[in-house]
């Protein structure tokens, strides 16, 4: 008989993601029960997310009523431009003041622009889904454009060198394109034109040299180069898209929100193919609780981690109730986590100079901020939390005596968190040890980020460990152990790589 009174070893790798969809028995030990602003890591594990800060220090001016949101946050050139009440603003980065410039733009809706180039002068154009089409040359001098046919559209962008407009509510399925290089040309002669499709049009994205039209219930494809040979095709007639703002580009796909969860439109090695997939099953159940309440969806890409975040903003919701999904590509699979916290009415990522500028408008104070900045939400802790599966080691009737927990982490700077052991599936009968705290100051200072020495908010030691094992004893037996990590709420983030549970063997049930 071997001797089970030996210590026995189980270690595993944090990697999964959260996963709602299965049983703690079917779930493997690195996936996630509990996965809050925590990210999955491209370099592996779980990260706790950065936080964001002002952009620009002054509050976007408002028309009428403080509590109005940010209608729209864009980068244009050197400068950020909003949109709030009835006007347009522009300000430098950092800046503390605003410089309007565009007004009376009655009942303005959420704005969708586009950034482009039809004849050597980079533009910004701009819809609200009320007013006239605006663009704006590099000067910021505003022109709006003249065709009624066009005024009041939700979506617009450029295809081929013509401009598209959609989504006017007294023309919901029509898609109106301007001539070649000249949005405020309109002659059906010289290469304007009109397409109609058979169902609402709810957002528009080009893509591989196509023009995807996502609909309602429906998504169709544009193809060709001028008036004369445009086509359009399905891509389906069963799926459609709930809300444009969470069309990205990501991955080299298309990722929009559906009825049933996230869906990818993919190129496929064939020539002007592509596939539909739905990737969100493992956290299906946030988006059922989300979708029928939450009708003013954002979403971003922040692109140099591989990672799609969309946000379920609800006017009568509290921002630090406010939930979002983190969606991010590892290998060739899709991994989740929750974002809690976060509340924006517009959004924009801009890569200038290979910085991944991330930016968002605030829904109630006015406030521009930039995402993956500092320890916390503009100064509110972040709340950040992990949860492992239930783990058996094999065989639930055996009882565990719980020797030791060994995490493998990476910080980038010193971090305080707790630890938790929970049995039993934390049954209100099984012991719950108190908290055993994570921390460390003795991490390994990077040159460039981190300063040597205590004089320093942000410190370091030479010779650090950069990825350290934290070992503790622990207390407490059970059939089944999980483990639980709760963030302080305002260090540096730091990367859950792994973890090794040590215990011994007792009685069957």
């Amino acid at each position: 008989m071997p001797d089970l009174s030996q210590s026995q070893p189980s270690a595993f790798n944090c990697a999964g993601g959260l996963v709602l969809n299965r049983s703690t028995f079917m779930m493997q030990p690195g996936e996630a029960l509990e996965l809050e602003n925590f990210e999955p890591d491209i370099e592996g594990g779980y990260r706790r997310i950065n936080g964001f800060s002002k952009y620009v220090s002054a509050v976007v001016p408002h028309t009428s009523d403080t509590s109005e949101k940010v209608l729209m946050v864009a980068t244009f050139g050197d400068l950020v431009v909003a949109a709030r009440g009835e006007k347009i603003f522009t300000a430098s980065p950092a800046g503390s003041s605003w410089t309007e410039r565009d007004t009376g733009r009655t009942s303005a809706g959420k704005y969708n622009f586009e950034r482009y180039n039809f004849d050597g002068n980079s533009k910004l154009i701009v819809v609200d889904g009320t007013n006239a089409p605006t663009f704006f040359n590099t000067a910021m001098s505003a022109t709006d454009v003249s065709n009624s046919d066009v005024a009041g559209s939700k979506f617009v962008t450029a295809f081929k060198s013509h401009m598209f407009y959609a989504g006017k509510s007294t023309t919901p399925q029509t898609l109106v394109f301007s001539q070649p290089f000249d949005e405020d040309a309109f002659s059906s002669g010289q290469g304007a034109g009109s397409i109609k499709v058979d169902d609402t049009i709810t957002g528009l994205k080009v893509f591989r040299d196509n023009l995807f039209i996502f609909c309602e219930n429906r998504i169709f494809k544009l193809s060709g180069s001028s008036s004369s040979d445009f086509a359009i095709s399905a891509v389906t007639r069963d799926i459609g898209c709930i809300n444009g703002d969470t069309i990205q580009e990501f991955a080299g796909d298309l990722i929009f929100l559906g009825p049933d969860g996230l869906r990818t439109v993919a190129g496929t090695a064939r020539i002007g193919d592509v596939e539909l997939g739905t990737i969100s099953a493992n956290v299906q159940s946030l988006f059922d609780d989300n979708l029928a309440e939450a009708g003013e969806f954002e979403s971003l890409v922040i692109p140099d981690k591989t990672q799609y975040r969309i946000f379920f903003t609800k006017a009568s919701q509290a921002k630090g109730s406010t939930q979002g999904i983190i969606c991010v590509l590892k290998g060739q699979s899709f991994e989740f986590s929750k974002t809690k916290g976060i509340k924006p009415s517009a959004t924009d990522t801009f890569v200038s100079s290979g910085n991944v500028i991330v930016l968002h408008g605030d829904y109630a104070n006015g406030f521009i901020y930039r995402q993956e900045q500092g320890n916390t939400f503009d100064g509110t802790q972040i709340n950040a939390k992990y949860r492992s599966p239930d783990l058996t080691f094999g065989d639930v009737g055996l009882r565990k005596h719980m020797q030791r927990v060994i995490v493998n982490y990476e910080p980038e700077s010193s971090i305080d968190a707790d630890l938790f052991v929970r049995y039993d599936y934390e049954d209100k009968n099984a012991p719950r040890p108190a908290a055993y705290p994570l921390d460390s100051e003795d991490v390994a200072a990077i040159y460039g980020t981190t300063t040597y020495g205590s004089g320093s908010s942000v410190t370091g030691t030479y010779g650090g460990a950069s990825r350290p094992l934290f070992r503790q004893s622990v207390e407490g037996s059970g059939f089944a152990v999980a483990l639980r990590v709760n963030d302080g709420g305002e260090t540096a983030p730091y990367s859950l790589k792994g973890f090794q549970l040590e215990y011994q063997v007792g009685a069957r049930r």
